[in-house]
Order: C-alpha cells, then sequence, then structure tokens
C-alpha cells in the first residue's frame, strides 16, 4: 500500500483547502479574479487532495454543493466529515488505511465509490447509497463470500472490483459473483460474458432461488413493518394511536396486582369481560372520531394553503405585470436620454425616468400591502375555524373518556360488592370456591379488601386520565404551533418580498444615477 511515511501526517484545515481551491481552479482571466476576490466553498463541485498525507477528513461541511471528491493517497484511517455533502455523485478514498466501512450514511446521491487498496475485510454500511453504480473494493482483506449477498441490494449497481482480497481466490469466485449478482456488467475491469452468466446462474440455480425466496420473504416483512409505521404516523397525526382496540384497557391492569389478584373472585371474571367489551367499544369511538376529525383539519389546512398560494401568485403575477410594463417603458427612456444632447431636455427626461421609477415602488408595496391584509384575513379566519374544530374534537373525546370512567366506576361498585360479599363468607366458612393464597390474603378484615379494591380503582382512573391529558395536550400544542409557524411564514414572506421590491428599485435607481453621471462626466 502507498502510505507517505517520510511525511508528518496531517488534518484538514481551511488553509491546505484554500490551497487546493485555488490551485485546482480556472487558469484564465476569471480564474486570476477568482483569486483575488476568493472562491466560496459552497460554489466548489470538485475537489482533489490526493498525496496529501491526510490522517484525518475533516473541514469540509462547507462544500455542500461538492460532486466529485478525490481523497486517494493518504493515511486516511476513518471515513468521517463527509455527511454534508449530500449531492456527491464520486468518492476516491483508494489508497488509505481504512478498515470499515462506514460515515456514508447521507451520501444518498453516490454513485462511483473506490475504496481501493485498503483495510477493509466487511462490506456493509452502504445501505443508504441505493444509486451506487460502481464500487472498487480490489486489495482488501475481503474473505467471506457472504459479502457478494449483501450487494444484491444494489439495483444500480454494474462495475466491481473485489481482485486482491482473499474472496477473489476462492475457485468458484466469478461464478459465485455473476449468479448471486445477475445485473453485473463489469467484474474486476473485465466485461461478463453472457453465456458465463447463464451458466452461472445454472449451476448455482437452487441456492439462488431458495436465496430469492428468503429475500422475498424479507422483503414482506419489511413492507408489513413500513405499513404499520405509516399507519401508527398516520393514527398518531389523530392523536388516537393505539386507541383502536384494548390497548388503553390492557395497560390500566398492567401494573394492577390487586385488580389480578381480585380477578379470582367469584363472578369476577364475567364482570371484568362485560366491563372490557364495552370499555374497548368506547375506545374504537374514539379512534374512529379522531380519524374523522384529523381529515377534516387536513382538509381545512389544505384549503387554507390554497387559498394563500393563489393570493400570493396573484399578486405576485399583477407584479410581474407592472415591471414589465415599466421595464419596455425603461428601455426606450435610457435610450432617448442617451442620445439627447440638450441639457435642458436631458434633465426633463431623467425627472420623467426618476417618478416613473418612484411610481413603479408605490404599486409593486401597495400591491404587498393588499395582499398583506387579505392574508392576515384569511389567516385570522382560518385559525378561528382550526381551534373551532379542535375545541369540538377535545370536547367530544373527553365525554367519551368520561364514559370510560363511568364503566370504571361501575365496575368498582360492582367488584366491592362482590368482594365484601366474599369476605362475609369467609367469615361465616360458607365460600365453596378455592382461593390462591396471595388473594385469600387480602381478606383479613374489611378495610385490606376495601383498600385492594380501591387500590385497583386508582390506577384505572389515573390511565384514562393520562391519556386524556396526554390527547388533549398533543392536539393543543399542535394548534398552537401550527398556527404561531403560520404567522411567523407569512412575516418572514412579507420582509422577503419588500427585501426583493427594494433590491430592484435600488438596480433601476442605480442605472439612473449611472447614467446621470456618465452625463456630469461628458
Amino acid at each position: 500500500m502507498n502510505r507517505l511515511c517520510n511525511m508528518e501526517p496531517r488534518v484538514m484545515d481551511d488553509e491546505m483547502l484554500k490551497l487546493a481551491v485555488g490551485e485546482q481552479g480556472p487558469r484564465d482571466e476569471a480564474g486570476q479574479l477568482a483569486k483575488q476576490e476568493g472562491v466560496l466553498f459552497k460554489d466548489v463541485l470538485s475537489l482533489q487532495l490526493d498525496f496529501q498525507n491526510i490522517l484525518r477528513i475533516d473541514s469540509l461541511w462547507q462544500f455542500e454543493n461538492l460532486r466529485k471528491l478525490q481523497l486517494d493517497n493518504n493515511v486516511i484511517e476513518k471515513i468521517e466529515g463527509l455527511e454534508n455533502l449530500t449531492r456527491l455523485v464520486w468518492l476516491d478514498l483508494s489508497f488509505n488505511n481504512i478498515e470499515a466501512i462506514e460515515g456514508l450514511d447521507t451520501l444518498v446521491n453516490l454513485e462511483d465509490l473506490s475504496l481501493f487498496n485498503n483495510r477493509i475485510s466487511k462490506i456493509d454500511s452502504l445501505d443508504a447509497l441505493a444509486k451506487l453504480q460502481v464500487l472498487s473494493l480490489g486489495n482488501n482483506q475481503i474473505g467471506n463470500m457472504m459479502n457478494i449477498i449483501y450487494l444484491r441490494r444494489f439495483k444500480d449497481l454494474r462495475t466491481l472490483s473485489l481482485s486482491g482480497n482473499p474472496v477473489a481466490e476462492a475457485e468458484d469466485y466469478r461464478t459465485c459473483i455473476c449468479a448471486y449478482l445477475p445485473d453485473l456488467v463489469y467484474l474486476d475491469f473485465r466485461r461478463i460474458d453472457d453465456q458465463k452468466k447463464e451458466l452461472a446462474e445454472m449451476k448455482h440455480q437452487y441456492s439462488v432461488d431458495e436465496l430469492k425466496h428468503r429475500e422475498s420473504l424479507m422483503q414482506a416483512r419489511l413492507e408489513d413493518e413500513r405499513a404499520r409505521r405509516e399507519e401508527l404516523a398516520e393514527h398518531e397525526a389523530a392523536f388516537v394511536e393505539h386507541l383502536s382496540g384494548p390497548s388503553l384497557w390492557d395497560s390500566m391492569y398492567a401494573e394492577d396486582v390487586e385488580g389480578s389478584q381480585l380477578s379470582h373472585l367469584p363472578g369476577v371474571r364475567e364482570l371484568l369481560q362485560t366491563y372490557k367489551d364495552k370499555f374497548v367499544i368506547i375506545c374504537l369511538n374514539i379512534f374512529e372520531y379522531g380519524l374523522k376529525q384529523q381529515k377534516k383539519r387536513k382538509a381545512e389546512l389544505d384549503t387554507f394553503m390554497g387559498c394563500v398560494q393563489e393570493a400570493v401568485q396573484e399578486k405576485q403575477e399583477q407584479g410581474k405585470h407592472k415591471i414589465a410594463k415599466f421595464e419596455e417603458k425603461h428601455l426606450l427612456s435610457l435610450s432617448s436620454t442617451r442620445d439627447e444632447s440638450e441639457l435642458t431636455n436631458f434633465e426633463i427626461k431623467m425627472a420623467e425616468y426618476s417618478e416613473d421609477i418612484t411610481e413603479l415602488a408605490n404599486v409593486l408595496m401597495t400591491l404587498e400591502m393588499q395582499l398583506v391584509e387579505q392574508l392576515e384575513e384569511t389567516i385570522n379566519m382560518f385559525e378561528r375555524n382550526i381551534i373551532d374544530l379542535v375545541g369540538l374534537f377535545v370536547e367530544n373525546v373527553q365525554s367519551l373518556m368520561a364514559q370510560c370512567r363511568d364503566l370504571e366506576n361501575h365496575h368498582h361498585e360492582k367488584l366491592l360488592e362482590i368482594a365484601i360479599s366474599t369476605l362475609e363468607k369467609i367469615v361465616k366458612g360458607e365460600l365453596d370456591e378455592d382461593l390462591p393464597d396471595a388473594v385469600r390474603s387480602l381478606f383479613v378484615d374489611k378495610d385490606t379488601i376495601v383498600n385492594a379494591v380501591g387500590a385497583s380503582h386508582d390506577i384505572h382512573l389515573l390511565k384514562i386520565d393520562n391519556r386524556e391529558d396526554e390527547l388533549v395536550t398533543k392536539v393543543n400544542s399542535w394548534c398552537a404551533h401550527l398556527v404561531d409557524k403560520i404567522h411567523k411564514d407569512e412575516i418572514m414572506r412579507n420582509r422577503r418580498r419588500v427585501k426583493e421590491i427594494n433590491q430592484y428599485i435600488d438596480h433601476v435607481q442605480s442605472e439612473l444615477d449611472s447614467l446621470e453621471c456618465s452625463d456630469l462626466l461628458d
């Protein structure tokens, strides 16, 4: 491996990067000007940092538009510091000391990756590189053929280099790769023969078919999991997650030791089942109502955003029309003013042109003020509507939650009756059923059993109250943040528009001023 042992290892810094950008910049007049004024790192598309004895990658966060990065022939030990280079297409890290593939998760546009001549023993951590077409991993320490199977997920991979690895010494190396990576076109810098590919597929057909079956099952599981996540996200957006079944009920009894013990009492299991059935129905009502209300809130928001977009677009078109008319007159005015030989006439035309600029500025600002007033009314109406929708949702949910509490109170009363009746039978020796020792220990006296039933009741009410509070807090917070964001977005839009208008007016005014100055010089 190429290691620059006679040089002191270096860490990237601004000085190194400025020097590299300057040396690799254009050589013409534009290049000289760039050297004088400096080049913004964000404007650099290609960067070459080979043979720099770099030990650690750093300070690249400013190169946000970089598409090609060359870091070969250094002493880099770890892939890091690349997370902001999200537009990178080509990356060369060959001839370094890298032992593990890592730090590439954000490089979703990468198509060509070279890690040739490093110390890598495993192919992994490339999952985010869905666009990968070329992968060079020759002269590393990869010895397990299972690494090849990992590469099947990269559907666009057409060129692969693995020569110089222990895995490439296997007798059926090329045959396995051709069979397991059927879309590959080039292997170790040689085009794969179609006939050899067919023979490889036939030879390994059973293993490949079995692998495809496992991949199909895995893909189905992944799709199911993704569907569940999307469904949960939809339920969370409606603030009714885990209310479509017995989740809340289960949580009430998950920590309820006393309730679990009391379920052994005669008649309690039937009582619990009736309670659960009614409780779950109420939860389902909350769930379905929540989804319906979420659709209404979304429709209200979509309508509002459409109105805002339509209003902004209308005023923008009016503004463009005014500017187009001004510029049409502006070109004629500038031409006639430059040709004017009489000083008096020149001054008159300059004054007229200045008045036109002032009038345009007033017209554009008037359009913007009209838009501000229109949007303010639209936003206020939306705010009232969304607050009313949220308020109605909260009110009805609280009403349904109150029904859950009523069921719990009713259950508590019935359970207490059964518990006291059981205590009386135990005292009289009339209880026919056998009870577990842990349950019998509750029937010491009336206070003990009343406290046990009360503790179970308190746990249940707390769970109901907490779920209600969670829902109400989240939906109110969502509403407040949404309204606040809409107001802030409108303020920022207005500031941007006013800035755009002022910049344009300053531009045309500067043209007028330069014309006047040139006339004075003449």
